[in-house]
């Protein structure tokens, strides 16, 4: 727990230095351009406005754009993010001929990591995969810092996946896949973060060994359960003979008991052979012959 509250810690702080600073003056400058269009950029937006008036009311059906609840909307002017960052959701304008648009999905993104063959601190071949959970969080810094926030957080999902469990034995492997996951979003989410991308959550699905491997622990789980059944299989026999020996001691206190064990033993072979005919003797008739 204090070590995932330091993490934290260090992750706003850094985002602090980001957001102050020269980190404050870029997403100023990718936010609010327009005073960098220059005299020939201020004349090619009069003339687009111009035009579009002129050409009232065929051209406001192409200056007029629609994004959706969870779409945002990305304006470039003459090149240049256009001023207040991302547009939408709802209407927005454009000039025709000066103005582009990219839209950018807000929603949750998921992607399977394709299985990675992974070397393990005790030299372990494995096959790992996993699954992530994703969206965008700053639609300007996702379209202007990276060409494709989509491909990267893949192909950097597959790195740090293997660069975690690099450092696992098989053993933390798989019993710590919690820790495992933990880790691997915090490093994502502290490498993805300028790019305006926010790791929701990170699973690890499947870690699937080699078969000698399976074999081997096969064995060694079927030899143990072997060594436990007969461990168990000795204190049942002690515990069975020293309830012999308390009962030889009570029949040897009591000769008339040993009559009635025989009885029953009787009683007990008749009910489950009923074909069987057994013609009871005394015991001291028996004695009498072994004399």
């Amino acid at each position: 727990m204090e070590n995932d509250r330091e993490q934290l810690a260090m992750k706003e702080a850094r985002r602090r230095e980001r957001t102050s600073g020269h980190g404050l003056n870029d997403i100023e400058a990718l936010e609010n351009p327009d005073s960098d269009l220059g005299l020939c950029g201020w004349v090619l937006v009069a003339f687009s406005m111009l035009l579009m008036l002129v050409t009232l009311p065929i051209s406001i059906w192409m200056c007029i754009k629609i994004v959706k609840e969870y779409e945002r909307a990305i304006i470039f002017r003459l090149g240049r993010i256009l001023r207040g960052g991302a547009k939408g959701p709802g209407l927005f304008f454009i000039l025709p001929c000066t103005d582009s648009f990219i839209n950018v999905d807000m929603r949750t993104i998921t992607f399977d990591i394709p299985p990675q063959e992974v070397l393990t601190k005790d030299s372990v071949t494995v096959s790992v995969d996993g699954v992530v959970y994703y969206r965008v969080q700053n639609a300007t810094l996702a379209v202007a810092n990276i060409t494709n926030a989509d491909a990267a957080t893949r192909l950097l999902a597959q790195t740090t996946l293997r660069n975690v469990l690099g450092t696992k034995n098989l053993a933390e492997i798989l019993s710590d896949r919690e820790e495992i996951a933990h880790s691997m979003q915090s490093t994502l989410d502290d490498a993805t973060d300028d790019w305006g991308i926010k790791v929701e959550r990170v699973e690890i699905k499947d870690v699937k060994l080699p078969l000698q491997l399976q074999r081997a622990m096969a064995a060694e789980a079927e030899a143990t359960r072997e060594a436990r059944a007969k461990v168990i299989a000795a204190e049942g026999e002690m515990n069975a003979s020293r309830a012999l020996k308390e009962a030889s001691l009570v029949i040897a206190e009591s000769p008339s008991a040993l009559q009635l064990r025989y009885l029953q033993t009787l009683n007990t072979i008749a009910a489950e052979k009923n074909s069987t005919i057994i013609f009871p003797l005394p015991i001291e008739m028996m004695q009498a012959f072994m004399k």
